[in-house]
């Protein structure tokens, strides 16, 4: 079958989708964008995580099918769904296809500075990965996409979190190198950072 939904703001077609992919092949496999991580397959560690119609969600659960003419973001289109939604949309989402980053440029994205690069561009990234970043929260990076789209939906949800907040939303994401500290320190220093108290 051929599925049409948008992808990071973008519509985009898959074909020769067979009934029983997940959402995650799909994105890793025939768009290339392998951020979300396959892990367990089970919905249990949300290292899959992405957003179908602004809801977090285990993409290796979802059937591609399931995505059509709905909008999914990835962790490769979260900087740009970010800055958008902060100048355009304050609070809320994007409308269908509206909005977003290129599917080209979502596959050059890189978690480190290209070859010849001193220092990596941080105005490039979400303010939840800046965060991430400043408070130590990533060691091997495995679990951090799906936290950062969890803790992006949480933030916009809910701009200033409790503890408890954080803890909810972060909930289906394990981590096996942290204690989980330093990314609740993250969710709490990018909320400070838009309120403006850091």
């Amino acid at each position: 079958m051929r599925v049409n939904f948008t992808v990071n703001g973008r519509r985009h077609e898959a074909d020769d989708v067979w009934e029983g992919e997940s959402l995650l092949y799909v994105l890793r496999e025939r768009m290339g964008l392998p951020g979300s991580k396959n892990a367990c397959e089970q919905g249990e560690c949300g290292s899959c995580t992405v957003r179908l119609d602004g809801v977090p969600v285990c993409s290796c659960l979802v059937a591609a099918g399931q995505a059509e003419g709905r909008d999914v973001v990835t962790v490769e289109g979260l900087a740009d769904f970010a800055a958008h939604r902060a100048e355009a949309h304050p609070g809320t989402g994007c409308a269908s296809g509206a909005c977003g980053t290129s599917l080209d440029r979502a596959k050059r994205w890189k978690a480190e500075p290209a070859a010849g690069e001193e220092t990596r561009d941080t105005g490039e990234l979400s303010p939840i990965q800046q965060a991430f970043i400043d408070a130590g929260a990533v060691q091997c990076g495995f679990c951090t996409p799906g936290l950062l789209v969890a803790a992006d939906e949480l933030l916009e949800r809910t701009p200033q979190p409790s503890d408890a907040d954080i803890r909810e939303a972060l909930s289906g994401n394990l981590c096996r190198c942290t204690g989980y500290e330093k990314i609740l320190d993250a969710v709490r220093l990018a909320a400070a950072r838009a309120e403006g108290t850091v």
